[in-house]
């Protein structure tokens, strides 16, 4: 059988057939090309069911980001709740399986709209649809009750913003191949002048984004995916870092390489903050400074798949060259400070 990247396939069949019993061997793995963190497989069984594997990149991994019972804990504590996710379906904390702990879950089929092409039978009324399904569904995880699905102690719920521009300005460092004074002066900049929250701290995705869910045939949300930024912080940041991913088609800079509300049927991005903020009832104060530190921690994590590149992990993400790459992350941090010397 053909090699897959990150999968021991004789030790992990054995502990699959014994986990899940309902899943025959022999598997078939497959990596999905998404994504440039945690390995991400659809795993197909001898009885025509499938279903999903997550493990850490298999090198140059950083320990605080790839977390994996993090996120089984997270979806695990979340079933049930208004916010959809896949069922959890078996936890393994044993490198002897398959090199490092990893868990498994529900396979939810629907569309997952990584790129144009994704979104290429999409009406008006089903961007629409789509859109304002995503932004509830965020509305909603921002109101989870923490006590009440046990994540209160997640994580701190105090500053955390300033734990953000720290936890970004280190992974940097650690990972550090070359110097950026932009980034490190927009660091201070940023750090000096932080926003008073305007709500109390939350349950927040981290990466929330049409990428990272399942919509079903109607184009409403059916389940949230890839949990492994999330913490308890400000509602507000977290919605402006998905705002930022939301590319308009004359958008010459972009986070994502083919954004799919590139489609010219999908709101605008003002539509869209104008529907957060009806759904939310809250009024975005300090937008730009939002915006401006979400680019500036956009280059961060860049610059950190730049090092890992550099080091050899690929995961299963569609890459550019190395050098498209760095230059991005300057292009990223020259947008932050643009939009912090015109506010």
């Amino acid at each position: 059988m053909t090699e897959v990247k990150g999968i021991d396939r004789e030790p992990l069949s054995a502990w699959l057939a014994q986990a899940l019993p309902g899943h025959p061997p022999p598997y078939h793995f497959e990596l999905v090309a998404a994504g440039g963190s945690n390995l991400t497989y659809i795993v197909s069984d001898a009885g025509g069911g499938a279903f999903v594997l997550r493990r850490p990149p298999v090198r140059a991994r950083i320990a605080t980001a790839h977390d994996m019972q993090r996120e089984y804990r997270i979806m695990g504590a979340l079933a049930g709740s208004a916010v959809p996710v896949p069922e959890m379906l078996a936890w393994c904390d044993d490198p002897a399986v398959n090199g490092a702990e990893f868990y498994c879950m529900e396979k939810v089929d629907g569309h997952i709209l990584r790129d144009i092409a994704a979104t290429g039978s999409m009406s008006v009324a089903a961007c629409e649809r789509a859109s304002g399904s995503l932004i509830e569904g965020q509305v909603r995880l921002h109101r989870v009750d923490l006590e009440a699905v046990g994540l209160a102690d997640l994580a701190r719920h105090e500053h955390y913003l300033e734990r953000q521009l720290k936890r970004w300005a280190t992974q940097v460092e650690k990972g550090r191949t070359r110097d950026l004074p932009l980034l490190e002066r927009l660091h201070r900049v940023l750090a000096a002048s932080v926003p008073e929250p305007q709500t109390a701290p939350a349950l927040v995705h981290g990466d929330y984004r049409f990428d990272n869910v399942v919509l079903d045939s109607g184009w409403n949300l059916s389940a949230v995916l890839d949990w492994e930024l999330c913490t308890i912080g400000d509602p507000v940041a977290d919605f402006v870092w998905s705002l930022c991913y939301w590319a308009e088609p004359e958008d010459s800079l972009t986070w994502l390489m083919d954004p799919p509300t590139r489609n010219p049927n999908f709101p605008r991005r003002q539509a869209v903050l104008e529907a957060y903020q009806a759904r939310s009832g809250l009024t975005l104060r300090h937008l730009d400074w939002y915006l401006a530190f979400s680019w500036w921690k956009q280059a961060c994590i860049v610059e950190g798949v730049y090092a890992r590149l550099q080091q050899g992990a690929s995961g299963g993400m569609k890459v550019e060259s190395l050098e498209r790459i760095a230059a991005r992350v300057e292009r990223y941090l020259e947008r932050a400070d643009e939009i912090l010397r015109a506010a």
